[in-house]
């Protein structure tokens, strides 16, 4: 089981049927602090479509890239869960563009962040 499988709401709520449900988790480790923060989006059924072309749009199988060697950079852990599909990346500050930076930048607007 992943790291953020029975990931709950910042404000401890359940949603009932959460197997089936998308479910996306971004956080971001380093920075001068090295605080990690996390946000989460638990789209309704609705709006679940929306998320899961964002998520599609991510290159999954390309590897990012080593970042340049310096401290307090910033990394972003990308944890997904589709109803047919889990996925789990990590990607250096330095190579967040295109569909990686338009996720993490949608789920960060849509969620509140948390210490994670």
């Amino acid at each position: 089981m992943l790291e953020y499988e029975n990931a709950a709401e910042p404000d401890g709520s359940d949603h009932g049927d959460a197997e089936s449900a998308v479910l996306i988790v971004v956080v971001r480790s380093g920075g001068i602090a090295g605080m990690r923060r996390r946000w989460l989006v638990r789209p309704e059924p609705p709006e679940a479509d929306r998320w899961v072309e964002l998520v599609r749009r991510c290159p999954w199988d390309e590897a990012p890239g080593d970042d340049p060697v310096g401290a307090d950079r910033y990394v972003w852990r990308i944890w997904v869960r589709l109803p047919d599909e889990r996925r789990e990346t990590e990607i250096p500050d330095s190579r967040l563009d295109g569909a990686w930076r338009e996720l993490v930048e949608a789920v960060r607007e849509a969620g509140r962040p948390t210490p994670a």
